[in-house]
């Protein structure tokens, strides 16, 4: 088992963990890292491009003239699609782009996304996160001891503090641990992890 030290919000070793290999020594695939990613990406576009079709367009539908005997195209009604104004032919509908890939896989890349933040040494443990009041410097305190600038912060439970704190920081992201995923954990330089945080994770990845 891998050993990673817990610090305190100053920066300074207060412990040790044992970090499972089965959850944080796991060779990474770029194949399995891309395929979830591209999941997660496809599933969070919104789809909502949308055209009014014949159908949909606001007129009368009486024919505009007379078919033969005036020289020109014929012609129906004002919501063609060859008049300017009609409905769109082969225009977008909306539609839902999202679709899910094997519990396992997504399982597996996580597993490899935390394992990669560890084999980086980019992974850091905290004994615990507790701001005291909502002000922005006192979080950027907490992350200047740490000398960190680029991270996502995994809690256990929801921190108004934390999170209202941090909003502004640039390259810093809260979440729970409960919505903890591979595009996160790659997007950001450094994974925090508080270490009560470590238990949710492997009760939810080795069950």
């Amino acid at each position: 088992m891998a050993t990673v030290n817990v610090l305190n919000t100053k920066g300074e070793k207060v412990s040790q963990r044992e970090l499972s290999d089965d959850l944080f020594n796991v060779p990474a695939k770029a194949s399995v890292l891309h395929e979830v990613v591209t999941m997660q990406l496809a599933s969070r576009r919104s789809g909502s491009a949308a055209v009014k079709h014949r159908s949909d367009v606001k007129g009368s539908r009486r024919k505009l003239f007379r078919q033969k005997g005036t020289g020109r195209a014929r012609r129906g009604d004002i919501k063609s699609p060859l008049l300017r104004g009609g409905g769109v032919v082969f225009g977008p509908d909306p539609k839902s782009y999202a679709y899910r890939v094997p519990k396992k896989v997504r399982k597996l890349a996580l597993k490899m996304a935390l394992s990669s933040k560890l084999q980086e040494k980019n992974l850091v443990v905290l004994d615990r996160l507790e701001l005291k009041k909502i002000k922005t410097k006192d979080f950027l305190n907490v992350i200047n001891a740490l000398n960190i600038d680029n991270a996502l912060i995994v809690t256990d439970k929801k921190d108004e503090k934390l999170e209202l704190s941090s909003r502004n920081v640039q390259n810093i992201k809260v979440l729970k641990s409960e919505g903890l995923n591979v595009y996160d954990i790659l997007k950001y330089r450094n994974l925090i992890l508080l270490e009560s945080v470590i238990n949710d994770i492997e009760g939810r990845l080795l069950s």
